[in-house]
């Protein structure tokens, strides 16, 4: 999978971000583990992976704090 950009993962469910960060870690341990035994094709992989992943959660945080600032001030 290409590596995601900020604008493209807003457009993103909460469900389908939790699904990417998913298959994203399972992509970066399978990464791990191959870079363990034999050398990689491509070892920036590895961190553009972990960028996506950081990039995935931060979106996600953000929604979190939005919907729960937005609760509160309609308290």
């Amino acid at each position: 999978m290409a590596e995601l950009d900020a604008a493209s993962v807003r457009l993103l469910t909460d469900e389908e971000i939790d699904e990417e960060i998913e298959r994203a870690l399972d992509e970066i341990a399978r990464l791990r583990y191959r870079a363990a035994f034999e050398q990689l094709e491509n070892p920036v992989l590895l961190r553009t992976r972990g960028r996506d992943v950081a990039r995935l959660k931060t979106i996600r945080h953000e929604r979190a704090a939005r919907a729960k600032t937005e609760e509160q001030a309609n308290v």
